[in-house]
């Protein structure tokens, strides 16, 4: 039956990251491991950042946002990736598709711009710290997430809007392990050339300004740095922006390199075990940076942990 776009596809099937039978059940557990990881690192850092007090900083505050982003973002495709290793239940829905399409955009935006806060907040600590309590006052935070939630509204509405004028007709196995642009595109029986443009713009732009935004900061961050006299003070400022710079590496990097190639580079298989390390490995692996060599976390991480023993010898004593 035709939708309302005019597609005559009810339904898209998953092909998942591989077909071989023997990989499935090994890549179910390798992946359930690190959902997992993700969103037991994320929640902790959350419920961390939420029940101290002296984490109630800018910085945190962001890295709290960041931990959100990640844990929905990756929730938005890794369940239903796993019930295809293990049931081979590969259906969804063309609305169910258009969805998971709009919310990982949405997320991914979201981290972009977070990110792009998050090094303009080092810039305002390292380079301006007698104004950095005005230049980060709590209405620039809150006005600084707004604007990245705003951005990623616009540019999931754009990706998902010209998705949605697009007609499917009888091809519907989406070469991919969630409804990605360029794997739908692929099936589309009317031309994607607007659609094509859409995509190097949008994510030129959601690339190319937080890239040059966080390249600026830190130069300017290296030059103060560097006009440091003191070796201990280099030594720290390093320390304070270098989870940042390897968590934007690490996002940047691969997303650049999934979406601003030229089509005809790789395969589309290539692309999907590309996608792999943005999707799933940054989300995972972004707590784990900004915690394992963060003094005030693992401060935060052994107070709560010593607030939780005494609450369960009180609850103890108080059941005897």
């Amino acid at each position: 039956m035709p939708l309302e776009n005019g597609s005559l596809v009810s339904e898209f099937l998953l092909m998942g990251l591989t077909d071989n039978p023997d990989l499935q059940l090994p890549l179910f557990f390798l992946f359930l491991v690190m959902y997992m990881v993700t969103v037991l690192g994320n929640l902790g850092l959350i419920t961390l950042i939420g029940l101290n007090s002296h984490l109630h900083t800018p910085m945190y505050f962001f890295l709290f946002n960041l931990s959100f982003i990640d844990l929905c973002y990756s929730s938005v495709f890794t369940p239903k990736m796993l019930m295809i290793f293990l049931s081979q239940k590969n259906a969804i829905s063309y609305r169910g598709c258009m969805a998971q399409l709009y919310f990982f955009s949405f997320f991914v935006i979201s981290e972009c711009y977070v990110l792009t806060s998050m090094a303009y907040d080092r810039y305002a600590a390292i380079c301006n710290p007698l104004l950095y309590n005005t230049a980060m006052s709590p209405r620039m935070c809150l006005s600084l997430m707004l604007g990245s939630y705003l951005m990623a509204f616009f540019g999931a509405m754009a990706h998902t809007g010209c998705m949605m004028r697009l007609t499917f007709c009888d091809a519907n196995a989406i070469n991919h392990y969630f409804c990605d642009i360029f794997p739908l595109l692929e099936l589309s029986c009317t031309s994607t050339y607007i659609n094509e443009l859409e995509v190097y713009i949008v994510v030129g732009i959601d690339i190319t300004v937080p890239s040059v935004t966080i390249f600026i900061s830190y130069g300017f961050i290296l030059c103060n740095i560097f006009q440091l006299s003191s070796t201990v003070g280099r030594s720290k400022a390093f320390s304070t922006c270098s989870s940042h710079i390897v968590a934007v590496s690490l996002f940047f990097g691969s997303g650049a390199f999934m979406y601003l190639k030229p089509s005809s580079a790789g395969s589309m298989d290539e692309g999907k075990f590309s996608s792999v390390f943005y999707t799933i490995v940054v989300p995972m692996m972004n707590p784990l940076i900004y915690s394992l060599r963060n003094k005030d976390v693992n401060v935060a991480l052994i107070k709560t942990l010593r607030k939780g023993k005494v609450l369960i010898k009180i609850n103890m004593s108080v059941n005897l």
